[in-house]
């Protein structure tokens, strides 16, 4: 099982660690350092299980990965957003036939069942691992499937981060989707990881429970647990032992600065009254209801494949019309929504839709490629889209995903303006920024998908400890990428937005409105802290800021440039 631990692994503990900051906040308190692993003593006790043949064994795995998948199931329903998502697709994931079929031929070779197990999995993880781009942030869901499979068979109780006794930052060398949705906030201060990406999972959750977070902070695990940790997520720099006068006092005003932020009511303006549509990232329509009690102008997301992910088969017209309009009918008058057709395919497979065996999905057939060989797939999701606006009366605006050439965006444009309503692309692939006024000919606007944007333009997995600086979103290529897209909107006056994680970190967002973005959609969370300081600015200083950040040499570089410009 997960278990903190009071050893630590390295010989000299760090004074300093830095990583790659995505919440930010202070957090100070006790380092709580989480390890991942089911009781060996266990495993040994329960040794090849005593099963009659590889069949009883193979019986024992299904009832294993059920009760994995059907526990997965049962946090998504009570979680809401992202977390709802990556919980859904874990769920998937360990019922997944192949990973089974795995199993099966261990078995029947003479292994036991937890070895089998073990072997299944690693022979996955090894091949996304391969494939590289977001399949490798499966090889994390695979990991924590595995632990709970096998500590399900031998009889431990299910891993997971323990419940802190006091608050703690949590530090740990990754974390699975199911450990970070179920974190409570009144425990958990922070959170530090070694692994992991701006984009990972780890981060995309911290963002939407509000915890200040660092990824990518390579010998965080050599922190002494129960050591006093001071984590900057605005820095990235996680301090050990640091002077408690200083820390208390530096929290202290931190703890005062966030509860401007959390008391922000709107509208979303700069502090010389420029407007800026500040819009919320949905997946259903629980989570859109917790999007509309705050100050956001509607939705600048709706992830509509989270009701293919757990269907062996796809949803009919009317069940995906009954989903969409259980989203759009909690925005009115003055708000709108923009729907994502299906984003399906490398780390979102999808039963009856996506392909198998890619040499590598990342780059395959994904998104809107699916539609390539099977346009009735798009063509039924536009009906229920359709249909959901009209029943509500919400003015609904419909973007692809994984657009790269300009026929492409016209096509899919002519589809959905046949139905009545508004058509976009997603900026994801660097063709389509570099095509932006091209683009912006024949669709009526742009929303840029940062996450996606940053890994295609940098080639590096989202999930590679030793390339996370390369997957921030503040790299100097991906800012000019996402200002030559906000220049070519501004030419045409058409809206051009940000809909990926970047939009979330609040001094980025004065960068992107001073590029000229004209709206940006996080998740509910992170509405407040960016409405509040994108009020403490001007225009023209957002202006100076995305200059600052444009001429940086590097992340690092840009971040204490652009904070140079907000606090001068």
């Amino acid at each position: 099982m997960v278990t903190s631990t009071d050893s630590v692994t390295n010989s000299v503990a760090p004074s300093t660690v830095q990583g790659t900051p995505v919440v930010p906040g202070l957090a100070h308190g006790p380092a709580l350092i989480v390890r991942g692993e089911v009781d060996p003593a266990a495993i040994e006790r329960f040794g090849n299980g005593d099963f009659a043949d590889a069949d009883a064994a193979l019986a024992a795995y299904d009832d294993a990965a059920e009760a994995v998948a059907t526990g997965f199931t049962r946090t998504a329903a009570r979680a809401s957003g992202a977390a709802t998502e990556v919980l859904t697709a874990s769920a998937g994931l360990a019922r997944d036939k192949g990973l089974r079929s795995a199993v099966r031929k261990e078995l029947n070779a003479g292994t036991g069942l937890v070895g089998a197990v073990q072997a299944a999995v690693e022979q996955f993880v090894g091949l996304f691992t391969n494939m590289g781009g977001l399949m490798a942030e499966r090889a994390t869901d695979l990991r924590d499937i595995e632990r709970r499979v096998v500590a399900h068979v031998v009889g431990e109780p299910q891993p997971g981060v323990p419940t802190p006794e006091q608050p703690s930052v949590l530090v740990a060398e990754d974390l699975a989707p199911s450990d970070t949705a179920v974190l409570d906030p009144g425990l958990v201060l922070g959170l530090v990881t070694e692994k992991g990406g701006p984009t990972s999972h780890t981060a995309i959750i911290a963002r939407q429970l509000g915890l200040p977070c660092i990824v990518g902070a390579g010998g965080a695990m050599a922190i002494p647990a129960g050591s006093r940790v001071l984590l900057d997520g605005t820095t990235g720099l996680v301090e050990v032992d640091p002077d408690e006068r200083d820390a208390a006092r530096r929290v202290a005003r931190d703890i005062e600065e966030r509860a401007v932020l959390d008391a922000w009511t709107g509208p979303a303006a700069t502090a010389d009254g420029t407007p800026v549509k500040l819009l919320a990232n949905v997946a259903d329509g629980k989570s859109a209801a917790i999007a509309a009690s705050g100050p956001v102008g509607g939705v600048g997301l709706l992830r509509t494949e989270l009701s293919f992910l757990n269907r062996q088969d796809e949803p009919s017209v009317d069940e995906q019309t009954d989903i969409y309009a259980a989203v759009l009918e909690a925005f009115g008058e003055g708000q709108y929504v923009v729907v994502r057709t299906l984003d399906a395919g490398s780390d979102k497979p999808i039963a009856f839709a996506t392909k198998e065996h890619e040499e590598n999905p990342a780059l395959g057939v994904r998104g809107l490629r699916l539609s390539f060989d099977n346009p009735g797939l798009l063509d039924r999701q536009l009906d229920a889209i359709a249909q959901a606006a009209e029943r509500t009366g919400t003015e609904t605006w419909v973007m692809a995903p994984m657009v790269a050439t300009v026929d492409e965006a016209r096509d899919f444009a002519d589809r959905v303006r046949e139905r009545g309503l508004k058509a976009g692309i997603m900026i994801e692939v660097p063709s389509a920024a570099l095509l932006a006024d091209r683009m912006l000919e024949v669709v009526d606007f742009l929303s840029i998908g940062t996450n996606d944007l940053s890994q295609y333009t940098m080639a590096a997995d989202r999930m590679a400890t030793d390339l996370a600086h390369l997957t921030d979103a503040w790299q100097p290529a991906v800012l000019q990428l996402i200002s030559m897209t906000a220049r070519a909107g501004q030419r045409v006056g058409k809206s051009v937005g940000v809909c990926g994680e970047a939009a979330a970190d609040p001094m980025l967002a004065t960068v992107l409105i001073g590029m000229g973005i004209t709206s940006l959609s996080m998740a509910s969370a992170a509405v407040r802290p960016v409405g509040a300081k994108l009020s403490a600015a001007t225009l023209e200083t957002c202006r100076r800021a995305a200059e600052a950040a444009l001429a940086a040499a590097d992340p690092l570089a840009a971040r204490a440039a652009v904070r140079d410009v907000l606090e001068g």
